[in-house]
């Protein structure tokens, strides 16, 4: 049965990962007052945990 769901978890992780290294890696303000931050991944994050949300259901649709 955790074979099935190996892609839903691996999406999951990916995407609580990406909001992790947001959180640990941080912004700051540069010299020229401009804000560097790793937005990119929120998008990203978001991305796979609906992606994880959305193979869990499909499997469990196939599976009934």
């Amino acid at each position: 049965m955790a074979a099935k769901y190996k892609i839903t978890i691996t999406f999951l992780v990916l995407g609580i990962l990406c909001f992790l290294s947001f959180r640990l890696i941080g912004s700051e303000i540069d010299e020229n007052d401009i804000l560097r931050e790793p937005f990119g991944l929120i998008p990203i994050g978001w991305l796979f945990l609906f992606l994880g949300l959305f193979s869990f259901l499909w499997i469990s649709y196939k599976k009934k």
